[in-house]
């Protein structure tokens, strides 16, 4: 391991152990659940950096599988519902209001919690998996990809919309059961739920990062950089793509598990449009190519929105200065608040280094080349 990998990991844990100190010196059940819901988002922003800035997938339909996550999530909660939320033999209400007879066979199984928590990963893994095998096979690559893969959201953002007597329409799923494994309960508004949201966004860190560093990791950067020449070294480019398209998608969806258990809904806006591009926006604030910049960048939106949003002074004005902020953001830090951070520790750090690229090869294919060895090496 290199000390570059090394301080890279140090960084990460310090990080995280603030992150699960914060309700040591916070004791507000309202600002516990409010960062919760932060930092839900950042487990998104970090799906979306692994396929994006990893892989040179975008992704503008991540909230796809951070919504169907969401509602397995919701699905499983509100079985488990007080009577009064719910019809006979606990059939959801809007299904009642629908005049639904029974539940449908495809609710059935979320009667156990460890089946819905199950399908909030595995669901969006296969869908991930479906939509990259037509993709990726095909050879579907940057702005077409991206389109397809917000064609894709829409239509089933519209599915769940159009069938309102299993989805709840428009509405979504409300008046959901709070979360209960083995018998201890994840009260939305207690350190519990914060603890578990942390915990959950230390392992997605950690496992995204461990993934970036083993030799699918290497290939999948180097494809980023130079498809083809990996292609050339024999190397089945669909089935990296997919492979990293599909861990993406499983992040997401545990993301969109704890959004429902935080929040105590699902909705079809979890699908929708703006979040999916405003976590576009969040991992390009952060650094797309940094996990932990882009969960930092999602954080710092994300708290930037709610505070100005809240205030009496910028009510009116907030989404102007959000939008400015970004313009600035692009302008001036291309790689985001994590490339900044970077170059000024290689500016104060490096001062004498000298360059080892070749000046004759383009960076670009130093750089796959680089990755597609050390891939080798680690075979």
């Amino acid at each position: 391991m290199s000390g570059k990998t090394k301080l890279e990991i140090a960084v990460y844990a310090a990080v995280c152990l603030a992150i699960l100190a914060l309700p040591l010196v916070l004791d507000d059940a309202f600002l516990l659940n409010k960062y919760a819901r932060y930092l839900v988002l950042g487990i998104l922003a970090v799906s979306l950096s692994l396929s994006w800035g990893y892989a040179g997938i975008l992704n503008l339909g991540q909230a796809t599988t951070f919504g169907l996550g969401s509602y397995c999530m919701a699905m499983a909660l509100k079985l488990k519902t007080i009577p009064i939320h719910t019809g006979a033999d606990g059939l959801p209400d809007f299904m009642v209001w629908n005049n639904v007879p029974e539940l449908p066979w495809f609710w059935k199984p979320f009667y156990s919690m460890t089946f819905g928590v199950a399908a909030g990963i595995v669901v969006p893994i296969l869908f991930a998996a479906l939509l990259g095998w037509f993709m990726f096979r095909g050879r579907v690559t940057g702005v077409y990809a991206a389109i397809t893969t917000l064609a894709a959201m829409v239509v089933v953002q519209l599915l769940i919309i159009d069938q309102q007597a299993y989805t709840g329409g428009f509405n979504g799923i409300t008046d959901l059961a709070q979360f209960d494994v083995a018998g201890f309960t994840f009260d939305a508004y207690s350190s519990s739920s914060y603890y578990l949201v942390a915990i959950c966004l230390t392992v997605s860190l950690f496992l995204a990062l461990a993934v970036t560093k083993s030799k699918t990791g290497l290939i999948v950067q180097a494809i980023r950089d130079q498809e083809d020449r990996v292609r050339f070294f024999g190397y089945d480019v669909a089935l990296y793509q997919i492979f990293i398209f599909s861990v993406s998608a499983a992040i997401a969806g545990l993301a969109g598990m704890l959004y429902t258990i935080v929040m105590e809904f699902a909705s079809p806006t979890f699908l929708g449009v703006p979040l999916s591009l405003s976590v576009v926006i969040w991992v390009a604030v952060g650094g797309r190519q940094s996990l932990l910049g882009a969960m930092l960048g999602a954080l710092v939106v994300t708290g930037t929105q709610g505070a100005l949003s809240e205030s009496e002074t910028f009510l009116d004005s907030w989404t102007l200065i959000m939008g400015l902020l970004f313009v600035l953001v692009v302008l001036f830090l291309p790689k985001g608040i994590a490339g900044a951070v970077e170059k000024l520790a290689g500016k104060f750090g490096h001062r004498h280094a000298i360059p080892v690229s070749p000046p004759q090869l383009q960076p670009q294919r130093t750089e796959a080349v680089a990755n597609t060895r050390h891939a080798e090496s680690l075979s």
